[in-house]
C-alpha cells in the first residue's frame, strides 16, 4: 500500500517486525529487506552487492549483517562493507509511524556520476575488480563518456605509480580502439586498461614530481640537457629538464623531438618497450588531453635513463658489427648529405615504393639494408614512409612466424613489430607538427635501429609460413557468408594451436570484400574476453592502426593476418577478468547470480 503522498509503502507493522526480525518486502522495485536491531529499523537492497546473494538468508549481529555465501560483513546503518572487496549495499529510506514500518524501494543516487566516479577510484586504490567492473559500467549507464573515464584512470596511474607502467600502455592502446568498437566491447576495453593500470598501482610508491627550473631556457639547450642527462642516468634531472620544457609551453611537436631524440641515443633500447612507452605517453596524452601533459609525460623518464641499448647486446656486435654500420649511417643523415638529395628529388614526384622496400629490409644483409633506407631517402621518401614500410616489413616477420620455433619466439617478433609502429606514429608526429615532411636526422636513426630488429629475427622465418590467400588461392574450401567467417574465427580462438586456421578466416573474410570494420571488432572481441598479456593488447592496437594506415589491400590484408596469427597463439586463456565484467553485467543488471 503507498501512502499517496510520496513514494513509501507499507511494509508491515512494528510489532511484526519485532517478532521476526527481518522482513523481505516484494514488488515491481527490487526486493527491500528490512531489519529490525537495538531498537531501530533499517532497509537496505536483498541482494548482496558481490554476487546478488539473498542477504535475508544472513545473519545479524551487533549491527553487522553477514552474506551467508561469500560471508561479506556490511554496517546495517550505511550499508558500508567492511570487505572491500564485496561493495557496499544500497540502503533506502525507512520510516516508523504510528507503528507501521514504511519504506521507499528507490536506491538510486542524486548524482549517479559522481558516485560511480567515486567508486571507480575506489576500486582502484584497493585493485578490485568486481568494484571497478561495476563502477565502469555505472558510468557508462550515467552517460559519461569512455574518453572521460579514460581520463580518469590514467591520472589516477600517473599519481600513484612511479613511472610508467604496462597498465598505462594497455589503457592507451585500448583507448586508441574505442572509436572502432561497440558499446559491450568499450565497456570490456575500459575494464581491462583500468584494471592493469590498478595492478600496477597497488602497492607502489606514489609519484612527486620536481618543480620546474624557472630559467626557461631555450628548447635547444633543453634538448641537450636531456640528451646529457640521459646518457649519464641522471633521472632526476632528466625528469626536471622535461618538466620545464612543459612549463615553458614548449609544443607538442617539439616535446616530441626532445624525447625521441634522447631515446634513440640508445639503440634498440630495452628490447624496443622504451620507446613505445614514450609514444604511448604522447598518445595519451592526445585521448585526454594535452592540458595534463606535466603530469603523464615526465612518468616515462625513469625506464629510458635506465634502459640499456642494444650497443650492450652481443648478437648487435657479432658475427657482424651492426651498431659500427647504424653510428656511419646516423652520421650521413646528421650532416644533412641525404636529406639534401631527397629534397631535390621530392619536388619532383612523391615517393611510393613502400611494398617493395618492405621486401628489401626482409630480404638484404645489413649493408644492403642500410644502402636500401639511405636510397630511399635519396628517392624522396620521408620518414613517415620509412616508417609505415619498416612496420609492413615487421608484420610480415609475425605473418610468416614458422611455428616450429618455440613459443617464446613470438615475443620477438612482436617487439621488433611494436617498435617499428611506436616510431612510426613518433616521426608521423614530429613531420606533421612540424609541417615539414622531412627525414628529422636524429629521430630517423631509429629507423635504422628497428630496421636491424627485423633483420635480427630472420630466423623466425626460416621457413617461412605460408599466407594464406596469395598465388590466386580464394580460400575456397571455406565459408562465403561474412557473419559465419567471423563465428568461426571466433570460435577458433576457443581452442589451442589454431594459428593458420584464424590465418584463413581471415584472409578468406578480406578477400571476398567483405567491410574490415566487423572484422577488426571481431578480433578485438577475440581479445577482451581473455586475459590477455600485455604484448597482445599492444599487437592488436598496432596491427589495427597499421592495417588503417595502409588500407584494405594485399598488405592490409597481411598485417591483420599477423594479428590474428598472434592473438590464436596466445588463445585461449582461463578468462577470469571477462567473468568478472559478466558478473558486474548481471548484478547492476537485477540479476541473481546464485540462482
Amino acid at each position: 500500500m503507498k501512502d499517496g503522498k510520496s513514494d513509501f509503502i507499507l511494509a508491515c507493522t512494528l510489532e511484526e517486525l519485532e517478532a521476526k526480525g527481518r522482513l523481505l518486502v516484494s514488488g515491481r522495485h527490487r526486493p527491500v529487506l528490512v531489519v529490525h536491531d537495538r531498537g531501530q529499523v533499517f532497509a537496505l537492497d536483498n541482494r548482496c552487492p558481490h554476487m546478488g546473494f539473498p542477504l535475508d538468508r544472513g545473519s545479524v549481529e551487533d549491527g553487522i549483517l553477514t552474506c551467508h555465501w561469500h560471508h561479506a560483513r556490511f554496517d546495517l546503518s550505511s550499508g558500508c562493507t567492511f570487505d572491500l572487496w564485496a561493495d557496499d549495499v544500497p540502503t533506502c529510506p525507512v520510516e516508523v509511524r504510528d507503528a507501521e514500518v514504511w519504506v521507499k524501494p528507490v536506491f538510486g543516487y542524486p548524482d549517479p556520476t559522481a558516485h560511480w566516479r567515486r567508486r571507480l577510484d575506489d576500486g582502484m586504490a584497493h585493485n578490485l575488480g568486481l568494484v571497478i567492473a561495476k563502477a565502469i559500467r555505472g558510468l557508462l549507464a550515467a552517460g559519461l563518456a569512455p574518453v572521460d573515464i579514460l581520463r580518469q584512470a590514467a591520472l589516477f596511474g600517473a599519481r600513484n605509480r612511479d613511472g610508467w607502467g604496462t597498465g598505462m600502455t594497455i589503457l592507451t592502446a585500448l583507448g586508441n580502439l574505442l572509436p572502432l568498437l561497440p558499446e559491450e566491447e568499450t565497456y570490456l576495453a575500459l575494464f581491462h586498461g583500468v584494471r592493469r593500470v590498478a595492478g600496477d598501482c597497488a602497492d607502489r610508491a606514489p609519484r612527486r614530481d620536481p618543480a620546474p627550473m624557472t630559467s626557461m631556457p631555450g628548447t635547444a639547450q633543453l634538448k641537450r640537457w636531456l640528451r646529457r642527462w640521459n646518457a649519464v642516468r641522471h633521472r632526476s634531472g632528466a625528469e626536471r629538464t622535461v618538466h620545464t620544457a612543459i612549463a615553458a609551453g614548449t609544443s607538442a611537436t617539439a616535446l616530441a623531438d626532445l624525447l625521441f631524440t634522447a631515446e634513440t641515443d640508445r639503440v634498440f633500447a630495452d628490447g624496443g618497450h622504451s620507446l613505445d612507452f614514450i609514444n604511448k605517453a604522447f598518445e595519451c596524452l592526445d585521448l585526454i588531453g594535452w592540458e595534463h601533459a606535466a603530469a603523464v609525460l615526465p612518468t616515462v623518464i625513469g625506464q629510458m635513463v635506465v634502459a640499456r641499448g642494444a650497443e650492450e647486446s652481443p648478437e648487435w656486435r657479432q658475427p657482424t658489427d651492426l651498431v659500427l654500420l647504424l653510428e656511419s649511417a646516423a652520421s650521413e643523415l646528421k650532416t644533412g648529405e641525404l636529406h639534401t638529395r631527397g629534397e631535390k628529388e621530392r619536388d619532383k614526384a612523391s615517393w611510393h615504393h613502400h611494398a617493395a622496400l618492405a621486401q628489401t629490409l626482409l630480404d638484404a644483409e645489413p649493408d644492403g639494408i642500410v644502402d636500401a633506407l639511405k636510397a630511399a631517402i635519396r628517392a624522396g621518401a620521408t620518414g613517415t614512409d620509412l616508417g609505415r614500410a619498416l612496420t609492413y616489413a615487421a608484420a610480415l616477420r609475425i605473418a610468416r612466424f614458422g611455428i616450429s620455433n618455440e613459443h617464446g619466439d613470438w615475443e620477438t617478433a612482436h617487439h621488433a613489430f611494436t617498435y617499428c609502429h611506436a616510431l612510426y606514429q613518433a616521426i608521423k608526429r614530429i613531420e606533421a607538427g612540424a609541417n615539414d615532411t622531412t627525414t628529422h636526422p636524429e629521430v630517423a636513426r631509429g629507423l635504422f635501429h628497428g630496421a636491424m630488429a627485423v633483420y635480427l629475427t630472420r630466423y623466425l622465418n626460416v621457413p617461412p609460413a605460408a599466407l594464406p590467400g596469395e598465388h590466386g588461392n580464394k580460400l575456397d574450401d571455406l565459408p562465403a557468408e561474412p557473419s559465419t567467417l567471423l563465428t568461426q574465427l571466433l570460435d577458433s580462438f576457443d581452442r589451442q594451436r589454431q594459428v593458420d586456421a584464424a590465418a584463413r578466416l581471415v584472409a578468406r573474410y578480406l578477400l571476398l570484400g567483405h567491410p574490415p570494420d566487423s572484422l577488426i571488432v571481431t578480433l578485438s572481441r577475440a581479445l577482451l574476453r581473455e586475459d590477455a598479456g600485455f604484448h597482445a593488447h599492444q599487437l592488436l592496437e598496432a596491427g589495427v592502426r597499421q592495417f588503417q594506415a595502409w588500407g584494405n589491400n594485399d598488405a592490409g590484408r597481411h598485417i591483420l593476418i599477423a594479428v590474428a596469427r598472434y592473438l590464436a597463439a596466445h588463445s585461449p586463456t582461463e578468462r577470469a577478468n571477462y567473468q568478472t565484467t559478466e558478473i558486474a553485467r548481471r548484478l547492476l543488471g537485477g540479476r541473481a547470480l546464485h540462482e
